[in-house]
């Protein structure tokens, strides 16, 4: 069984009360719950934290011994050096995911440090961006 987390930064507790013209009005949870029951063959975690130095902890914490991450910086994704260089020193493969087209908003978000050492990247599909990126590691 594959064992995979889903790791959130910062504001992505907000899923469903935050801007849901562009995040959609489902929370996390409840869009978790249903892909955990839609691929019961994988061993599926979720994580969030708005804290930089927790998510690059979580980062290593599992970089070594899970079979992949999958990974919503949000704000972190356009700032954070010390993120992109957790997700190169690990040897997990992480899928950058990020639920709106970030090339479509404001110019700062159009630049990731994670992307550079990201398996793949998956942008703009809403929530389902993270079963896309789920579905990568099947």
């Amino acid at each position: 069984m594959k064992k995979l987390i889903i790791i959130n930064g910062p504001n992505l507790n907000l899923l469903g009360k935050r801007e849901p013209n562009v995040y959609g009005s489902l929370t996390f949870t409840e869009f978790f719950d249903t892909i955990k029951e839609k691929y019961p063959e994988i061993q599926l975690e979720h994580y969030q934290s708005n804290v930089e130095g927790e998510l690059i902890d979580k980062l290593q914490e599992v970089g070594f011994s899970y079979d992949g991450i999958i990974l919503n910086a949000a704000a972190y994704t356009h700032t954070s050096v010390g993120i992109g260089d957790a997700v190169k020193a690990i040897e997990t493969p992480v899928v950058e995911v990020h639920i709106s087209n970030t090339f479509s908003r404001e110019k700062f978000r159009h630049k990731s440090f994670i992307s550079p050492n990201a398996r793949g990247v998956v942008l703009g599909f809403g929530l389902q961006s993270y079963e896309l990126a789920l579905q990568s590691f099947i």
